[in-house]
């Protein structure tokens, strides 16, 4: 990972910064998905309790150039201003950038109540310790494009660490073990 792109979300009146992040997520993943990309990671720089203004790409020259030709932010390249490829600092430390899930969701719940796995009484105690399990990460809300439904992606920060780990990314630029250029 020797070059990374920024995309700074634009101030709008119409729209919080929030909301476009998760339209310009969106569109990565689509086009992450199209060009069967593995790698090409994120991070969020901005991040403090929200994930802030600025998504920044990272993967090599090449990888980039070839997401970039693809004009993927389509309508949203209105709301960004997009850097051109530019090389990762010297010394910068790295971190992973991953979902986090939890192991108790109201889906899996239905799948158990489908499936006549959880009697009628401990449904009332699944849904009480599913509440209780949380997460306070900041995410994504992205809509799927099969099924309209919205669903979160928590985001995870890794240690920082001052060696990079390779391996591969998903379709949204995650990965529990790769490390991305934090700076």
């Amino acid at each position: 990972m020797n070059s990374y792109i920024d995309l700074k979300l634009l101030p709008d009146t119409e729209f919080r910064a929030t909301i476009l992040m998760n339209a310009v997520y969106t569109k990565l993943h689509k086009a992450l998905h199209e060009l069967s990309s593995t790698g090409i990671g994120v991070s969020f720089p901005q991040y403090r309790v929200t994930l802030g203004d600025v998504l920044r790409l990272h993967g090599t020259s090449e990888s980039l150039e070839k997401l970039q030709h693809k004009s993927w932010l389509g309508g949203m390249a209105g709301y960004c201003s997009v850097s051109e490829v530019l090389p990762v600092p010297v010394n910068s430390q790295h971190r992973v950038v991953s979902r986090v899930q939890t192991n108790m969701s109201q889906s899996k719940l239905n799948r158990l109540i489908k499936r006549r796995k959880i009697s009628a009484d401990a449904v009332k105690g699944y849904k009480a310790k599913m509440f209780s399990q949380r997460l306070e990460n900041a995410y994504v809300e992205l809509k799927s494009s099969s099924n309209r439904h919205n669903h979160r992606r928590y985001i995870q920060f890794g240690n920082l660490v001052d060696e990079p780990v390779e391996g591969g990314f998903d379709y949204f630029g995650l990965s529990k073990i790769a490390t991305v250029p934090w700076f």
